[in-house]
This record gives C-alpha cells, sequence and structure tokens, in this order.
C-alpha cells in the first residue's frame, strides 16, 4: 500500500446551494471514519467522516452556518454547524472540546478524496457489508489517542487543552 501524497492545503469546502463555503487552513488532527450507529442514524449513511481540526483553522468564506443543538450517545449533544438554507451538514462541535474544535464533514470538501479516515472506530456495529481496506487503522471502539495520533497533532492537541478545559469548566463539565 502506498502512502496518500500529502493533500494541498488550504482546502475549501461547503453546502450544496453554495450559501455556505469554508476553507480548511491546515492538515487536520486527524480524521475519523465512526461507524457506530448514532452516526449511522444521524448520517443517514454506513458511517460518518469527520476532520477533527482546531476551530480557529477554518474559517468562513461565505455565508454563515446555523448552530443546531442535536442529541449525541455521550448524553452531552453536539452542535451542528447547517447551512440556513439547504440545511447540509458542515461541521460539528461536540461537548467535550466544544467551539474549540470542529470535526469537518469530509463529504462537504470540494477535494473530499485528500482527507481519507486515518482511523475505523466504532467498528463493532458497522455494517456487515462494508470492507475494510486491508492495513486500515481499525478499532471495535474508541481508542487511545497517544496510540494512534501523529506526534505533531498531538503536540497541536496540547495547545488546546487550556481553551478546552476553560470551555468545560464555564459549562459545569468533569475536567479533562
Amino acid at each position: 500500500m502506498h502512502p496518500a501524497p500529502t493533500p494541498p492545503f488550504p482546502l475549501e469546502g461547503g453546502c450544496d446551494c453554495h450559501h455556505v463555503r469554508y476553507r480548511m487552513e491546515t492538515a487536520p488532527l486527524f480524521v475519523h471514519c465512526c461507524h457506530c450507529r448514532w452516526c449511522q442514524r444521524e448520517s443517514g449513511a454506513s458511517f460518518a467522516l469527520n476532520a477533527m481540526i482546531e476551530a480557529d483553522r477554518v474559517h468562513l468564506l461565505g455565508g454563515t452556518p446555523v448552530l443546531v443543538d442535536t442529541p449525541s450517545e455521550s448524553g452531552l449533544g453536539q452542535k451542528i454547524a447547517r447551512c440556513p438554507h439547504c440545511h447540509v451538514a458542515l461541521w460539528s462541535h461536540y461537548a467535550g472540546a466544544g467551539p474549540v474544535v470542529s470535526f469537518v464533514r469530509v463529504g462537504t470538501l470540494d477535494e473530499p478524496d485528500h482527507l481519507p479516515p486515518d482511523i475505523h472506530i466504532f467498528t463493532q456495529s458497522r455494517q456487515p457489508w462494508v470492507v475494510l481496506p486491508e492495513g486500515a487503522k481499525v478499532v471495535p471502539e474508541y481508542y487511545e489517542r497517544e496510540a494512534h495520533w501523529p506526534p505533531e497533532s498531538l503536540a497541536r492537541r496540547q495547545v488546546l487543552l487550556p481553551r478546552i478545559a476553560a470551555y468545560r469548566a464555564a459549562k459545569g463539565f468533569d475536567p479533562l
């Protein structure tokens, strides 16, 4: 298996009606392909493909998404950024890191082929007909970040931790 070429950054994306346009300025921290039943139901597909990135590295180029409060399996919910016109989901902010981290829907990128999954998670509930590539990182549920993330992403996360901790304290969540 050949390593994928380094994607060109920035990458741009948007919704179907082109009202909301955004730019990912840098590579994401990590790309999840989540096969949990919650993501299957929410996306209406076999899995959700999300690129985790610092929210301040995602810039709006046009339009403003609406943030829709949506339940999540954790019980803490998430806010999904959707186009106010066509309602396409562009990214999410999960309760754990709140507005500090965006989970960009890879399929909304103009060139989604540049961000294949770094890991397949919650594969114990994947659809049985979904065949995962040989050599892919696969875990039955979630994973230990330090065991899978590249060192540069772990370093970027360290920079985010004080902001995440402040958000969590303001919301009354357990500290990290």
